[in-house]
């Protein structure tokens, strides 16, 4: 079974919830058996890799423009699939999706991972929406299998398209926490083990972290550590670091690995403020590391079940610095289920969609 997966800017180490997914997922495939060959945008890849960890990886251009860049991509990767006689392409997120019919037109099987209504971002305009929308609406009707990785989507599935055949809730998944001091890091960030708050994602409008910048004003004890960057420098991203750095706030720039561990580690409280999320992976990590989480009152935070204490009204700074300041004062040490999130376990269920076409 030769599987081809698209709609990612690629894997290892690249920065994002959908890179971090297939970073994840794709290797257990292969270690089940499949032949998976994952299509990379060679603008983010940074190494001459042929295979990674058991998953083949093709490097094809594609110009590096917001609005451009994954669709011509995956077209491209649509046409390499063809070619080498794949059997199934997986694409990843709605945008992609765009390419389902002419996936179905070069004949092959389509399984499509929907992770999120991305036309509800606040960095795309109207256009843009509109063409992620119909993104959405040919990816539900033409896969031959599609994921959802939240009941928040399978209802716009289900509500929006009527489609409830070959839908498949499978959420995104956590590996085992690897808990490490790293003091030499710790010190060239500034920070002391348990006495900073973390906030991770892309320096983009609907991450909201500008809000946790202005709620961590003045929060005496503790300093706000920011992992993260922007793949594209905007008027947003520049201000936001101005903004942060005026604060004192610590910029750690995209990390991975050891550094990212740490961190995690001995974080006194992660946040995560934004408007808008498919199921946050950084939120999922923190759980995994028993941190103390506080994320806004969307849907996708919500349906994991966090205790009340643990939500604020999406946008309500004021809220948020209360929040926090209440989690922070609170000696209660945090359990969280994380059985469901076990990234092997859904390997096999993304096998078994693969068997099943």
């Amino acid at each position: 079974m030769k599987v081809v997966v698209t709609g990612t800017r690629g894997i290892p180490g690249v920065m994002g919830g959908v890179e971090t997914h297939c970073e994840e997922l794709c290797p257990r495939l292969a270690a089940l058996g499949a032949d998976i060959t994952l299509v990379r945008r060679s603008a983010y890849v940074k190494d001459a890799l042929a295979q990674w960890r058991g998953v083949r990886l093709k490097d094809i251009p594609s110009p590096k423009k917001k609005a451009l860049e994954a669709v011509i991509h995956t077209f491209r990767a649509i046409n390499y699939a063809a070619s080498a006689k794949a059997d199934i392409v997986h694409i990843n997120s709605i945008g992609p999706a765009l390419l389902a019919p002419y996936a179905k037109l070069r004949g092959l099987k389509v399984v499509f991972t929907h992770h999120g209504p991305d036309y509800d971002r606040e960095k795309w305009g109207r256009t843009a929406k509109a063409v992620l929308r119909l993104g959405e609406r040919l990816g539900v009707r033409y896969a031959d299998e599609l994921i959802v990785i939240s009941d928040v989507i399978r209802t716009i599935v289900r509500d929006r398209y009527g489609r409830t055949q070959g839908v498949h809730l499978i959420p995104n998944g956590v590996p085992p926490p690897d808990i490490c001091d790293f003091p030499e890091y710790f010190g060239r960030l500034g920070i002391e083990k348990g006495k900073y708050v973390l906030g991770m994602g892309r320096f983009v409008p609907e991450k909201r972290l500008h809000d946790l910048v202005a709620a961590f004003r003045g929060l005496d004890g503790y300093r706000l550590v920011l992992a993260g960057d922007s793949d594209f420098e905007d008027d947003y991203s520049v201000s936001l670091k101005e903004e942060a750095r005026a604060a004192g706030v610590v910029l750690t720039g995209f990390i991975k690995g050891r550094e990212l561990h740490a961190l995690l580690s001995h974080a006194a409280l992660y946040v995560l403020p934004s408007s808008h999320e498919g199921l946050p992976i950084a939120l999922l990590e923190a759980m995994s590391y028993s941190r103390k989480v506080l994320v806004s009152d969307i849907p996708a935070n919500l349906e994991i079940g966090l205790p009340e204490e643990c939500c604020f009204p999406c946008g309500d700074v004021g809220a948020l610095r209360s929040a926090m300041e209440a989690l922070l004062a609170s000696p209660s040490v945090p359990e969280y289920d994380m059985d469901r999130y076990d990234w092997d376990t859904i390997a096999a269920e993304v096998l078994a969609i693969y068997e099943s076409i």
